[in-house]
């Protein structure tokens, strides 16, 4: 097994290292630590958030720089919590070692940057755009770079900074190393690669993609269920601590604001939301004074939280990388995590296809009976109950107890105060049935108007030189929908058929309604006989 010490780090950073309480090193550390002390070669380390990867690159940095006024090390990272994040971190290995870091981000007051890279830096981390605000004003020279480390790489490009790296690498020397952290492997990250990076090493954790200590697990739930599941999810558990997923802003609000009002301690998270507030929440959620978060992707990206309980993909995940980094923030620090997705029967094919993306075993699973969340929860309050009852309580309540028990009897007196304390905690009325989907329309509904999803009808086919792909381009140009929520496309002579979820269908027939001028519209609901009758 290795030790830090076999891996060549010396006092510079053993000693901080103890007092964290770091006993052996990760796999992402035993890999790139050698290989960053004897400084032969560029790295790409595929690895998570939350396996060690900043002390990765860190503690050979402290190992290797020294003092100076100019950087010497260069660190990107995609938001400007994770810069934070890898500041705190330099600073709490550095121990007794001169060398300085500062964050670098916007938000931040620009004079408070000015003054710190005046006083001279060792290592810069910071998110590329107002890194590049720096390099344009002069304030930030890189001639003196001897690493470049690219945090999140794959979520950098996944946010649309490729321009904005390639253009600070171009202000670095020629002689560098180039470090590249990512969970996933991209195609863009081996672009970026080859361009900018001379021979390299990849490498590799044993780890899954997935920890194997997050249970993976999908719900299969219609739409207009969804909420009820993940109420009786949360009540299941004695102490729910999570994440749950949005796909868009709106979903996110109004998700938080139903939560609110069943009066779970619970608060939102997206781009919309200031710097001040942003901060505020999530100090809150760290101090477990919230324990559930809804967020957007976006908004998630560099919030780096131990021991959480779940992850809840309440909308499917855009693509099996945004899969990974959602799932990937549970079951870390040897902790035990559940992931959990809500799959609705349109979204049937992509659960089969994201398990083979992934390589992983998400398991299927019913969702809770009401039945087992009241059983749950009266025998977590059976529990506490009768450990508070082991103990010795305070004298007053005693002598209250003994009052209650001369005046009625003791079992009847027991069960009034468990109603009046507990009614509402295992009342069944407070839940509502879900209701089961089947296929092959034996729930009710056809492919017109899946659970969540409309059917629409288009007045164009192949006569009119249409295909499946330029359908679909014809009404994302028109509508404004993103291609991804459309799809079950159908193209005939004359006509065609998609499906989409029924905001953004809505949405599309609105639009072209507008289009037509009084026209019939190009574009209208089927109707389930019509359907039936192309078929």
């Amino acid at each position: 097994m290795a030790t830090f010490e076999s891996l060549g780090l010396t006092n510079k950073t053993l000693p901080a290292l103890k007092a964290k309480g770091f006993e052996e090193p990760t796999e992402i550390q035993t890999l790139t630590i050698p290989l960053m002390l004897k400084n032969e070669i560029d790295i790409i380390a595929q690895a998570q958030t939350g396996t060690g990867k900043t002390a990765a690159f860190a503690l050979p940095l402290i190992e290797t720089l020294k003092q100076s006024r100019k950087p010497q090390a260069l660190i990107l990272a995609p938001t400007r919590e994770l810069v934070i994040q890898i500041c705190e971190e330099i600073n709490s290995l550095k121990g007794q070692n001169k060398i300085t870091v500062a964050p670098i981000y916007g938000g931040q007051s620009i004079d408070l940057q000015l003054n710190k890279l005046r006083s001279g830096v060792s290592i810069v981390a910071g998110t590329p755009g107002r890194l590049i605000d720096h390099i344009n004003r002069k304030t930030l020279l890189l001639d003196e770079v001897q690493y470049v480390i690219l945090d999140e790489g794959d979520e950098m490009l996944n946010m649309g900074f490729v321009e904005d790296i390639e253009t600070i690498l171009e202000h670095t020397p020629p002689l560098k190393r180039v470090l590249l952290f990512s969970a996933t492997m991209p195609e863009k990250i081996k672009e970026l690669a080859e361009k900018y990076m001379g021979p390299y090493k990849h490498l590799r954790t044993r780890t899954e993609l997935t920890t194997s200590l997050t249970d993976q697990i999908y719900f299969e739930v219609a739409q207009r269920d969804k909420f009820e599941a993940l109420c009786r999810i949360i009540d299941l558990e004695p102490s729910f601590y999570g994440i749950v997923f949005c796909r868009t802003r709106i979903e996110a609000d109004e998700l938080t604001s139903r939560l609110q009002d069943r009066e779970y301690s619970a608060e939102g998270l997206h781009g919309d939301i200031s710097q001040a507030q942003r901060e505020s929440i999530l100090r809150k959620f760290r101090k477990k004074q919230i324990t559930i978060l809804v967020a957007t992707d976006v908004a998630a990206r560099g919030i780096d939280i131990v021991n959480l309980t779940h992850v809840i993909n309440f909308s499917l995940p855009q693509n099996p990388e945004a899969y990974v980094h959602r799932i990937g923030r549970t079951g870390r620090a040897g902790s035990q995590g559940t992931a959990i997705t809500f799959v609705t029967p349109s979204e049937f094919g992509k659960i089969g296809f994201l398990k083979r993306a992934v390589n992983v075993k998400i398991q299927k699973r019913e969702i809770p009976e009401i039945q087992q969340i009241i059983d749950s929860r009266r025998n977590r309050i059976t529990e506490t109950v009768l450990k508070l009852a082991s103990g010795e309580p305070d004298q007053l309540f005693l002598s209250w107890a003994d009052e209650l028990l001369k005046a009625g009897e003791s079992r009847n007196v027991v069960a009034s105060l468990l109603y009046h304390s507990f009614s509402k905690v295992i009342d069944k009325s407070s839940y509502r049935q879900i209701t089961s989907y089947k296929k092959g329309g034996e729930s009710g509904r056809s492919l017109v108007e899946e659970e969540g999803r409309s059917r629409l009808f288009i007045a164009r086919g192949k006569k009119d030189g249409m295909t499946k792909k330029t359908l679909v381009e014809f009404i994302v140009k028109k509508a404004g929908v993103p291609p991804r929520v459309i799809d079950q496309v159908e193209v005939f002579d004359t006509f065609s058929f998609i499906s989409a979820p029924f905001a953004e269908a809505e949405q599309i027939l609105e639009r072209f309604k507008n289009a037509g001028k009084g026209k019939r519209s190009l574009v209208t609901k089927a109707k389930k006989a019509e359907h039936k009758k192309r078929k």
